[in-house]
């Protein structure tokens, strides 16, 4: 077995025989994950169909069945949607209790676009077919498997397991919130794993394993509004001041603008491994700014890359336009959305000031929500050694690298609220097989049960005796 690297010198070797034959699912927990997988793709559990209660009960019967006892299973309703919570005791030898995270809704699917029915379980040509195969319905069938298989086998950990199953990740994240403000008690932990971050890559020709993603941090979704406004007048006499022209004039010095340079262990870590396996000017920008991020020339060389520039700084771009009344007026008022996506450090009244000084005090510049951040969670050593054995067992051979998201997901609530979680999600894909929120999800049905490998080494890593 050769030593398999471990981003951000937190190096070790992994011998062969670190987990044996056993940590392979038997039949029957790949039949059982593979059943609830079933299960959760035929409810059609986007927003407004009133399903997701439905899934909340159908997971929370199998736990019953299991014997696990009911008052540690709790479905907490919200409006239409849910969220439901199951823990597994531990004897408290460990530590506080570890979360596993995952989001019961998907985003809609129109049944006409598809070549298979979305909400129909198909396994096909070794895909497992249907919206939230893989955004991630595969996490729940993982997880709770991984559960009941742990239970059938009379495993005690050493600190509680917590499954915490939000019911709108992919709207406006109510549930979980509601449960980080109002239910602590029940989803309150020393870390948490989340099935909705980080992942592994296989390569494209040969669909060997690469590289295995732990996510530490996320960026933050905001939208700010930047309104102009006048008195406006007959077409046919046009005035100096026009809110449409004094919008464009503003727009184009966001266009213009980049934010500071930032940088934290996850992107740095990213760049590490990524400039090593990158050619030409961007892989030498990548090595120079994880060895130097105050390297101006390689932060420019990196931000040149749509792929990139996200990882650097806080980026703000131009999505919706909005002005006039009628085509033979002068505008009154002319409204632009700005979506922004906020790096861990920069606060949204940061970006706001900065907007605002930018566009000038004749530019109306608002908040179109609350806005929400949280700070990267520490690079735990005992969560990246477990990560390693997970990925070595499970998909030997990947390299395991730090990285931040662009997007947001539960994740970033919990470490708002104190509990560093960490994105462990179970698969394997190819890039060219990303199709969350797409037409014709999928993932892969060997991918899938080696997830199965994937949660239960974990779990026993960090919830087992030593």
């Amino acid at each position: 077995m050769k030593q398999r690297l471990i981003a951000m010198g937190l190096g070790l070797t992994l011998a062969a025989s670190a987990w044996a034959a056993p940590t392979v699912a038997p039949p029957a927990t790949r039949a059982e994950a593979r059943a609830i997988l079933a299960e959760a793709v035929g409810m059609e559990t986007s927003i407004g169909k009133n399903n997701i209660p439905k899934l909340a009960q159908a997971l929370a019967a199998r736990f019953v069945k299991a014997g696990f006892p009911a008052s540690d299973i709790t479905i907490v309703p919200f409006g239409e949607t849910a969220s439901l919570i199951v823990r597994y005791r531990g004897n408290g030898t460990g530590g506080r209790p570890i979360a596993l995270m995952a989001h019961m809704d998907v985003v809609a699917a129109k049944r006409s676009d598809w070549q298979r029915d979305p909400f129909t379980l198909t396994e096909e040509d070794g895909y497992f077919f249907g919206r939230g195969t893989l955004d991630i319905k595969q996490e729940i069938a993982l997880q709770s498997a991984t559960f009941l298989r742990l239970k059938a086998e009379g495993f005690v950990p050493t600190r509680d397991l917590l499954l915490v199953y939000s019911g709108d990740e992919e709207t406006s994240q109510d549930t979980i919130s509601d449960l980080v403000k109002n239910h602590r008690d029940l989803i309150d932990a020393e870390f948490a794993l989340n099935g909705d971050g980080g992942g592994g890559i296989l390569d494209e020709k040969t669909g060997k394993p690469l590289v295995y993603y732990v996510q530490g941090a996320e960026k933050s979704s905001s939208k700010f509004l930047l309104t102009t406004r006048n008195p406006g007048g007959h077409s046919s006499q046009p005035r100096a001041d026009n809110a449409i022209y004094e919008l464009a004039d503003a727009l184009k010095a966001v266009q213009a603008y980049q934010f500071p340079v930032r940088w934290n262990d996850w992107t740095l870590g990213d760049f590490k491994a990524a400039g090593a396996v990158t050619p030409g000017a961007l892989g030498a920008a990548l090595k120079q700014f994880a060895a130097d991020p105050h390297d101006a020339k390689a932060a420019a060389e990196i931000s040149k890359q749509g792929a990139y520039v996200g990882r650097v700084r806080t980026t703000c771009v131009a999505t919706m336009l909005e002005g006039g009344h009628a085509e033979n007026a002068l505008p009154q008022s002319a409204t632009a959305t700005i979506n922004c996506r906020i790096f861990p450090g920069d606060s949204p009244a940061f970006v706001q000031e900065t907007l605002q000084k930018l566009v000038g005090a004749n530019v109306e510049v608002r908040s179109g929500y609350e806005v929400f951040v949280s700070d990267p969670s520490p690079l735990r050593p005992d969560v990246m050694k477990a990560v390693a054995l997970a990925v070595e067992a499970a998909n030997p051979g990947a390299q395991i690298v730090p990285t931040q998201a662009s997007y947001t997901t539960d994740g970033a609530e919990f470490r708002a609220a104190g509990i560093p979680t960490y994105g462990v999600m179970g698969v394997f894909s190819k890039n060219s097989e990303q199709f969350a929120h797409g037409l014709n999800e999928r993932i892969r049905s060997d991918e899938f049960y080696a997830g199965l490998t994937h949660w239960y080494v974990l779990l026993k890593t960090l919830a087992g005796a030593p």
